[in-house]
Order: C-alpha cells, then sequence, then structure tokens
C-alpha cells in the first residue's frame, strides 16, 4: 500500500475525485472554496465586533476549516512519508523559459530566484510577495473567491458569475506570464 501511495499517481485521479467530493458537497447543500477560510478564521478570533463583514454564524463553516487542516496535514504526510526526494518534474521548454527569466531549473518546487528566505530578504522579493500577496487578497475578495471556489464549486453549480471570473483568471494568469513577470524580473 505505501508502495501504491508513494508513487506518481495518473493526473485523471484528481479530477475523479474532485468530483466525488463535489458531488457530496453538493448533496450536503455546501460550496468550497479555500479563501473563504480566512473569513472563518477572522470571524473566530472575534474581528465580528469590530467588522461587520465578520459577523456571521462562523460555526456553521467549522468543516471548510477542517479541510484546511486536513490539507496542510496531507502536504505534510505526503512530503515528510511519500516522497522519494525526486526533484519536481517539468518540461525542458519551462525549464529554457525560466533560463531567459534569469532563473535556474527548481531544486525543489519552486525557483529559489524567487521562492527562499535569501530572495525575500532583498527588497525587490519582499516588495513581489507583498504585492502579489495583496493582489490575490484583494482580487479573491474583490471576486467573491478564490480559483478553487470559483473554478470547482462555481463552476459546478454552474454560476455564471463563476465562469465570468475562471475567465478573468486566466487572462490575468496569461498577462502576468508574458508581460509582467518578464518585466519584474
Amino acid at each position: 500500500m505505501l508502495e501504491l501511495l508513494s508513487q506518481p499517481w495518473p493526473w485523471y485521479t484528481s479530477g475523479i475525485l474532485i468530483a466525488f467530493v463535489m458531488v457530496i458537497l453538493l448533496f450536503f447543500g455546501k460550496s468550497f472554496g479555500f479563501s473563504s477560510n480566512l473569513r472563518v478564521i477572522c470571524a473566530a478570533c472575534g474581528a465580528g465586533k469590530t467588522t461587520k463583514f465578520f459577523d456571521f454564524d462562523w460555526r456553521s463553516q467549522t468543516w471548510n476549516l477542517l479541510f484546511v487542516v486536513g490539507a496542510v496535514l496531507g502536504g505534510w504526510i505526503s512530503s515528510e512519508f511519500l516522497s522519494n526526494g525526486d526533484v519536481v518534474q517539468i518540461s525542458q521548454e519551462t525549464i529554457q523559459d525560466l533560463k531567459a527569466l534569469g532563473m535556474s531549473a527548481p531544486d525543489d518546487l519552486q525557483p529559489n530566484e524567487l521562492f527562499s528566505l535569501e530572495a525575500l530578504f532583498t527588497v525587490k522579493g519582499f516588495l513581489i510577495m507583498l504585492i502579489g500577496g495583496f493582489m490575490i487578497g484583494f482580487g479573491s475578495r474583490y471576486a467573491g473567491g478564490c480559483t478553487s471556489g470559483h473554478a470547482i464549486s462555481g463552476l459546478s453549480n454552474l454560476q455564471l458569475p463563476s465562469l465570468i471570473a475562471v475567465i478573468g483568471f486566466f487572462i490575468g494568469g496569461l498577462i502576468m506570464t508574458h508581460l509582467l513577470l518578464p518585466f519584474i524580473l
């Protein structure tokens, strides 16, 4: 069993599992979204006393907090006990694109030039993380959810606002990748 769990699985496995989870959520009348957990955490910590946005029954969303804990715990378990230590497999075209931007192929999950402590403690690295984090937080709040909430839950519920948001996410990703990232780096 451990051998099966520690091997890479086919790409379609995640699609099947996501569909299974969505059927269960739809059956119980729940919707899924990862960014909504920040609102739940803030409400649980008492932010509803000062801000109306956080004044709601956060206990009804406890299952979503368990999902976050499970995601973090599952990532740690797979990293510590199910990983064979291989570097992430990326295509040669991606490696060439990274080199063109002045980055080396990742030794782990992300390029060290962007996602290392050394990069974070530079002015440029700090500003990239700060502005990027702000844009993600603002964008997910402005769009009424994150990519997982809209692309997985919203689209499976056939919600037009989710379709519009997902199209916007993809357009923003393309603009970032092809126009802004080469300028920033």
